[in-house]
Parts: C-alpha cells; sequence; structure tokens
C-alpha cells in the first residue's frame, strides 16, 4: 500500500546494532522504575526523608534513560533518512510512533475531562497542541505521560529529514540555509538536542569502522557508564539554557555519548547483554513500555494507597508494589505493542519493523530479533 522506491544514497551496511536495540529497553526500563520511586517519594512516603534520599540517586538515573533514548534515536535515524525519500519516511515514522501515542492521549483526554485531575491540561489549546505536537511553541504540556519527550523526537526527525534532503540530495541553497538556522535555533533553545547530535555523530563513525582499541572497550564502556550513573545519581540537570554554564551537564552530556560509543561495539558488555532473549524483547517492546507504565504506575499507585498496601514497613511495601506492577505493567504493554505499535504498520506497509534483509519473518517483530546481524532498524 505504500511506496518505498530505493534511495539513490545508500546507508550503511551495518543498519542493526544490537546493543541499540536493547539499549532502548534498558532506558524504557529505566525510566519505567524511576517513576515507581521518584512518585512513591513524592506521594506516598514523602513524610519520609531517609526514603525519599535514598531513592534520589536511583531515580535520577532512572530519569535519564530519557536522554540516553535521544543518543539511540540520533544514531538509529541516519541510516532510514538515507533509505527513504522524504514522504517515505515521513510515513514511516508516522506509522511507527502515532497510533499508539494517539490511542493513550485520547484515554488521557477522556479520563481528565471525566476527573480534571489535571486542569490546565484539560482545554482546547493544550490538547490540540499536544496531538499536533506543538506544546513546545504554545508553553502548554504534553498530553499523555511521558509524550514529551515525543515533541523533541518529532521535532528532530523533521529538522534531520529535511536537512538531508535539501542540504545533500536535492541541494537546494536557501531551503538548506533556513534548515540550518532552524536546527541551530532548536539547539540553542533546547540544548538537550545536542544529544541527538551526538548519536548521529556516532553513526557517522561506526558507519566508517571508526572505533576505540579492541582491548579498550570493555574498559573504557565501564569506567565511562560508571562516570554519568554518578553525574545523573547526584548532579541531575535540566539541559535548559543555562546548562552551559554547568560543568556537571557537559559532564553527563559527554560520558552519556562516549558510553554510548564503546556500548555499541561488538565486544561490548552491552551488547552481550543485549544479544539475551529478555532484553532483546525489551529492546522490542520499549516505545510502549515507554507510554503504557504511567498509566499502570498510577493505577497501582492508588490501589495500593487506597487499600493500605502502603505501610510504615516502606522496603516490604514497595518491593510487593514492584513485584505486582511489573508484570501487569509487562503484559498490558505487550497488548498494547501488538495492537497500535506493530499492527497500523504492518497493515500498511505489509512487513515488520524489524526485519530481516533477506526475508521478512512473521514473527519477527513478536519477540527477541532472530539474528540481530543481519536485520534493519526502522
Amino acid at each position: 500500500m505504500a511506496s518505498s522506491a530505493p534511495d539513490p544514497v545508500k546507508p550503511g551496511k551495518k543498519d542493526f546494532n544490537a546493543a541499540t536495540h536493547g539499549l532502548r529497553g534498558i532506558a524504557s526500563l529505566l525510566v519505567f522504575y524511576a517513576h515507581l520511586l521518584g512518585g512513591t517519594a513524592e506521594h506516598i512516603y514523602a513524610g519520609n526523608q531517609f526514603y525519599v534520599d535514598l531513592v534520589r540517586g536511583p531515580w535520577n538515573v532512572g530519569v535519564w534513560g530519557v536522554e540516553l533514548f535521544f543518543t539511540i534515536s540520533g544514531f538509529v535515524i541516519l541510516p532510514s533518512i538515507q533509505r527513504y525519500s522524504l514522504k517515505d519516511f515521513a510515513e514511516r515514522r508516522f506509522l511507527r510512533l502515532y497510533p499508539l501515542f494517539f490511542v493513550l492521549s485520547v484515554f488521557y483526554v477522556a479520563l481528565n475531562a471525566w476527573t480534571n485531575a489535571y486542569p490546565g491540561s484539560n482545554n482546547l489549546t493544550t490538547i490540540v497542541a499536544g496531538f499536533f505536537f506543538l506544546n513546545l511553541l504554545t508553553g502548554t504540556e504534553q498530553l499523555t505521560p511521558n509524550a514529551w519527550s515525543l515533541t523533541y523526537e518529532v521535532m528532530f526527525y523533521a529538522l534531520a529529514a529535511l536537512s538531508f534532503h535539501y542540504i545533500i540530495r536535492a541541494r537546494k541553497l536557501l531551503p538548506a540555509i533556513l534548515l540550518v538556522a532552524l536546527s541551530a535555533i532548536f539547539i540553542v533553545r533546547y540544548p538537550v538536542a545536542l544529544f541527538f547530535v551526538g548519536g548521529m555523530l556516532i553513526r557517522l563513525a561506526y558507519d566508517r569502522d571508526i572505533r576505540p582499541p579492541s582491548w579498550a572497550i570493555i574498559g573504557g564502556e565501564v569506567i565511562l557508564a560508571l562516570i554519568w550513573i554518578y553525574l545523573a545519581a547526584n548532579f541531575r540537570e535540566s539541559f535548559d539554557r543555562e546548562f552551559i554554564s554547568s560543568p556537571y551537564a557537559w559532564g553527563l552530556l559527554v560520558s552519556t555519548v562516549a558510553y554510548f560509543y564503546f556500548a555499541i561495539q561488538p565486544e561490548s558488555l552491552s551488547t552481550r547483554m543485549a544479544r539475551t532473549a529478555p532484553i532483546a524483547y525489551l529492546g522490542t517492546v520499549s516505545y510502549s513500555l515507554y507510554l503504557v507504565h504511567p498509566y499502570t504506575y498510577f493505577a497501582m499507585r492508588n490501589l495500593f494507597d487506597r487499600y493500605g498496601i502502603f505501610t510504615e514497613n516502606w522496603l516490604l511495601s514497595m518491593l510487593l508494589f514492584f513485584v505486582v506492577t511489573t508484570p501487569i505493567t509487562l503484559l498490558l504493554t505487550h497488548w498494547a505493542h501488538k495492537m497500535f505499535e506493530i499492527g497500523p504498520y504492518r497493515w500498511y506497509f505489509r512487513e515488520q519493523i524489524y526485519r530481516s534483509g533477506k526475508s521478512m519473518p512473521a514473527t519477527s517483530v513478536e519477540g527477541p530479533p532472530k539474528a540481530p546481524e543481519q536485520q534493519k532498524q526502522c
């Protein structure tokens, strides 16, 4: 139903990277568990200073999964921009992201209209801006929880695809100048976009086989991971326009991107971990997990609170909260992934999101990738 004519500019040969795929799942899981820890610290055990102080570090590290997502997006999007025409690229991004986002946003709007739990987002301007990813321009909140990051993703996709088309492919001077200017404004206004840029730079190095010495990969990966974990835990930065004056923000940016550079190498510990079935599966459903889990977390938190399951024994209560909420979330994630993430994409394009270059087995996206080295990331 959709045309996918080969693009004249060929992407790199190594389209699929196991570590990148697995790290998506790890990033989603980090954000999920950050909400479980941070939400209870804010709303359940706010009066227990010991608990609040104890979870602050892991909470901050979990939230940092979003910036890891941005770095991964910069890395994986370049081959798609190269492979597809501007129209095909837009169609694939839309069918990849929007159906699940739309369903959950409609659910949020209906639920909020009924409860008025968040009056600030219960108005037409916020709703329209949310559905069209214009919330940064209107200064309003996104609708479904976590979808704020999708606005940055969509803006990045649009600027990157248009820039590649008019600068590299069409070579139109005036549109090229305008897009360079808009991209610069976007980065200056929202410095968190530097993580996208970092991911794209890593992609360029990766496709050209510019890599660290094999003997340094595991050591460098571990050291850089420890650095960004320490910085994220202790010096959480918002990456607003004042970040340029913070050495901690620069340290987080550099260490995160550098860690990713080491992690994507075939010898890395991250690659070995990503090739295990559970992590590969989390990578496959990572987008659905990212958008679905705020609803299950909120529902389970309110149920636990209503029925007095959160007790003064916070250790036992939180253990039970994790044990109950995790499988429920994963079950709903799997269903949402099949129904609203891969369903529309497969129906329209007659192919899988993760597909082999030689064949397209019907089950390739239903579970962990079968042969990571031979697959393409869209």
